[in-house]
């Protein structure tokens, strides 16, 4: 909002009264904000969008800490952005080359897919990230979930991470997921050809304004998040490249049932 305005830190500082480490502490997220205090920024910042500003009034009441408070300590920071990304989110899309959307993961495969992580998890790590896995899915089935596009590549269907049977109950729960009301499902074939982004995962998630959409790829060494206008755009376009390259709601059904029987 101050850089749409034109103003810098020490502008923003001089009209609000305040040390200029004011502002960078709360633009970074170091410092809580008020209702009052986002609406001064607003007023400063001549911001006319009123939804916009709901909305981020909205965020600074809230002032109960989610479920993914109690993994603080134990697991990186960019798990718990992304748990607390989509507890927030009015809906998501999201596209999966490899693994099965953490969402719509069961407890054996994600089990499994730990399992993989170098150094190897230890026991307790497991458990762990397990119990955070698992708890990510509740989101689906709250009472007001966000609505779910997940478009999977046929390369996820066929990677039997823990074994045919555990590849196959993964596959089961998909297509049982695929039937809520506030979920899509879309298998990208191997027929499909090449697609934008191929080599890497990405989460959009739209907030309940336009401004407040976050991007989140998959990185080797964790979860990056990015919330450029340009970032944002360009990856509204992939997805939507990629959707138009995907199968129906219905016929992906049928692909995924299809490969589960062979298993």
């Amino acid at each position: 909002m101050r850089e749409h305005a034109g103003m810098n830190v020490v502008q923003a500082a001089q009209h609000l009264g305040v040390d200029r480490t004011r502002i960078s502490n709360t633009e970074a997220g170091r410092f809580g904000v008020s209702e009052e205090r986002v609406r001064s920024f607003a007023e400063i910042y001549s911001c006319g969008d009123a939804a916009y500003v709901d909305a981020l009034v909205g965020m600074a009441v809230e002032r109960v800490q989610g479920w993914w408070e109690e993994y603080r300590g134990k697991l990186s920071v960019g798990a718990l952005d992304l748990a607390e990304l989509e507890h927030h989110a009015v809906s998501m899309r999201t596209v999966q080359t490899m693994n099965m959307p953490g969402l719509l993961q069961t407890e054996d495969y994600a089990k499994a897919v730990f399992a993989t992580a170098v150094p190897e998890p230890t026991a307790v790590q497991l458990r762990r990230r397990l119990s955070y896995r698992l708890k990510r899915r509740d989101v689906l089935d709250r009472d007001d979930p966000p609505t779910c596009t997940f478009v999977i590549h046929e390369a996820a269907l066929r990677v039997t991470f823990g074994g045919p049977k555990v590849a196959r109950g993964q596959l089961e729960y998909v297509l049982e997921a695929s039937e809520r009301d506030n979920v899509t499902v879309r298998v990208i074939p191997f027929s499909a050809g090449g697609f934008p982004n191929a080599g890497s995962s990405a989460l959009y998630a739209s907030g309940p304004v336009p401004q407040l959409d976050t991007l989140q790829l998959d990185a080797p060494t964790g979860v990056m998040f990015l919330d450029g206008e340009t970032h944002l755009a360009n990856y509204q376009r992939i997805l939507d490249r990629t959707e138009e390259l995907s199968l129906t709601s219905e016929d992906t059904r049928d692909f995924i049932h299809a490969i589960a029987q062979r298993l």
